[in-house]
């Protein structure tokens, strides 16, 4: 049994409740989703000052494709237009910005924006913000799979360790700590392979709403949990 270490390493959030957080305040689906992006910022700012190095977001599920054409389009178009605005501000905090899922159902002009992004930062030394976009996680470790065959891996060399590599957070530490908000209790399809030992902690608090001191509780809890990998 392992106390847990804090700061937490590396945190994961669901950021969940978007549009509930509209519908509450009597306001159509995108005044939530960009009253979430809104709120991303301030996130990653709350979580550097405590000392985490890595923050993953789940920004755009591999499943959302199959939400309603416009509301795509809408999620499509305010990740364009936050690139633009935040990654100067994000490189100027030291904050290094990493891509994780899959750019080829993203339009050139979009793929380009995020690759821009991702290779201003590269060097930064501050906080890893990996930001989860176009993101599922069946799907990549079906595509982890592909590449260690088309890489001619033999079976008998591919290890846990190995197929890590070829997964979208090669060299990146799994979460400590796994924060979905918005009152559901379930992964839905997010670091499948990276949460196996994940500390979760479910909170009611919507997306937009998520702030310093909803990051004191979930980290107050997380220090509180006992860290057994399997041992007693």
């Amino acid at each position: 049994m392992t106390q847990a270490n804090y700061p937490p390493q590396h945190v994961a959030i669901i950021m969940d409740g978007n549009g509930r957080w509209a519908k509450k305040h009597r306001l159509p689906r995108p005044a939530g989703h960009n009253a979430g992006s809104e709120n991303i910022h301030p996130v990653v700012k709350i979580f550097a000052d405590y000392g985490v190095k890595y923050l993953t977001l789940y920004m755009f599920s591999t499943e959302n494709w199959n939400r309603p054409r416009i509301e795509v389009r809408g999620l499509l178009t305010l990740l364009a237009k936050k690139i633009d605005q935040k990654t100067q501000a994000f490189h100027q905090e030291n904050i290094r910005l990493i891509h994780l899922g899959r750019l080829d159902r993203l339009s050139p002009k979009l793929r380009k924006k995020i690759k821009a992004a991702v290779e201003l930062t590269k060097n930064n030394t501050g906080l890893t913000l990996c930001l989860a976009f176009d993101y599922g996680g069946r799907d990549e470790i079906v595509q982890a799979a592909k590449n260690i065959t088309d890489a001619g891996i033999p079976d008998s060399n591919v290890d846990e360790s190995v197929f890590a590599q070829y997964l979208y957070t090669a060299n990146i530490p799994d979460p400590d700590l796994l924060i979905r908000t918005g009152g559901e209790s379930r992964l839905s399809n997010f670091l499948l392979w990276q949460a196996a030992y994940s500390e979760l902690y479910f909170t009611p608090v919507l997306w937009p709403d998520f702030g310093h001191k909803d990051v004191e509780e979930a980290l107050s809890e997380y220090i509180r949990r006992q860290r057994r990998f399997g041992k007693i």
